[in-house]
């Protein structure tokens, strides 16, 4: 049988779109990537977990080997105020950096089919295709639109306007100290293992990732702490009004977190944090913050339309699987349409029952673990219920 497999537009250029990109070129579509961002794209040094999703393609497509990409870590700790380590379990987690991941996806992918500074405002559909039509005046016609344009995902509001963000009740304050910074207790302390230290009103981990240069060796990297707190919906507007006196909605950046906010964090991280964590929240040169929100949706696909990643269920950070899911998405809509011979109608209804599946579970998941490490306080040091993964706890 002479299969067509179709020409596809991929919006947003991040990890989740750039692997959707990948694998869909692979199978043999035409695929061109629309990013809006005038360079190419940066994550401030976040560190992420790393699910077997996320390197697979690094390790069926590349020759790339994952000690190259990813910091092993045998470790699960965790360790009270004093600093005393209180828990250990054996548990190997890969962990990266965003730009790591992110800048050897887009060195796999045709610089000429990825493309900066492309804005797209709209898109229609008929029987035949999608039409797609972007800020500096062009327009382009394909088979099938992915549309990988994350958690402010202007897709989702055109298909979706009544799948709106709800927020956690807290935010992630996030921060990246050089290890070669730290005391060397400290170091010591968090070089194996991925660190939690439960607090009066949430918790704190930090684990270390590749260094904005992808060094990885020990005492080359940074330390990644992930800290959260609650806040009232006062307290939110306050402390997202930005050094401009601008409210923004989802992160304030490095740079644009106020004094005062950032004077009372560090403060906090002395009194209540293991010292070796509070190190790196008060030597971080500029800590920055994510607002934790859940957005769940009951549909993925929209004709020859669909959404993935955050553009569809944005989760909670707990499980370590926000970026995995994304990836998934894009697997399975390449497996979907290699099992229908390239039939964009049968694969997307295929697809779209098993990745809403997964995106419901894992929303859910996660939703448990912050409210439960939040509010009611009763996350314990080695509950299996808790562990990371994407599937289920260590799956």
């Amino acid at each position: 049988m002479l299969v067509h497999m179709p020409r596809v537009a991929i919006i947003g250029g991040s990890i989740g779109g750039l692997t959707a990109a990948l694998v869909l070129r692979d199978l043999g579509c035409d695929v061109q990537v629309f990013e809006r961002s005038t360079n190419k794209l940066e994550a401030r040094g976040a560190g992420i977990g790393l699910h077997p999703v996320t390197t697979r393609y690094f390790r069926e497509r590349t020759t790339m080997p994952l000690d190259q990409l990813a910091i092993e870590l045998p470790w699960l700790k965790f360790v009270n105020a004093t600093g005393e380590d209180i828990y250990a379990e054996r548990m190997n987690y890969r962990f990266s950096s965003w730009n790591t991941i992110y800048r050897n996806l887009l060195a796999s992918f045709e610089k000429e089919r990825y493309h900066l500074n492309s804005d797209v405002l709209d898109f229609e559909q008929d029987d035949l295709g999608v039409s797609i039509f972007l800020a500096n005046g062009s327009r382009h016609r394909v088979d099938l639109l992915v549309c990988a344009d994350g958690i402010r995902s202007r897709s989702r509001q055109k298909l979706l306007p009544h799948a709106q963000a709800k927020y956690a009740g807290y935010v992630a304050w996030r921060a990246t100290l050089l290890e070669s910074q730290l005391k060397t207790k400290h170091f010591e302390q968090l070089k194996e293992a991925i660190t939690y230290c439960l607090l009066p009103a949430g918790h704190v981990l930090a684990y270390p990732i590749p260094s904005l240069n992808g060094e990885l060796a020990p005492g080359t990297r940074l330390s990644n702490l992930v800290w959260y707190h609650n806040y009232d919906q006062r307290a939110l507007d306050d402390l997202m009004t930005d050094t401009e006196g601008q409210r923004q909605s989802l992160s304030l950046a490095p740079g644009h977190v106020r004094d005062c906010h950032i004077s009372w964090a560090r403060q906090y991280a002395s009194d209540h944090m293991a010292p070796a964590l509070a190190q790196v929240m008060t030597d971080a040169k500029a800590p920055f913050i994510q607002v934790i929100y859940d957005i769940a949706i009951d549909k993925m696909a929209f004709g020859r339309i669909v959404l993935i990643g955050d553009a569809a269920f944005a989760v909670r950070p707990h499980a370590a699987a926000g970026t995995a899911k994304a990836c998934a998405d894009g697997w399975g809509l390449s497996e979907a349409l290699q099992s229908c011979n390239g039939d964009i109608k049968p694969a997307l209804a295929e697809w779209e029952s098993n990745q809403i599946a997964l995106g419901r579970q894992l929303l859910d998941r996660t939703r448990l673990m912050g409210d439960r490490s939040q509010f009611k306080h009763d996350w314990l040091p080695g509950d299996p219920t808790l562990k990371l993964g994407l599937y289920g706890p260590g799956r």
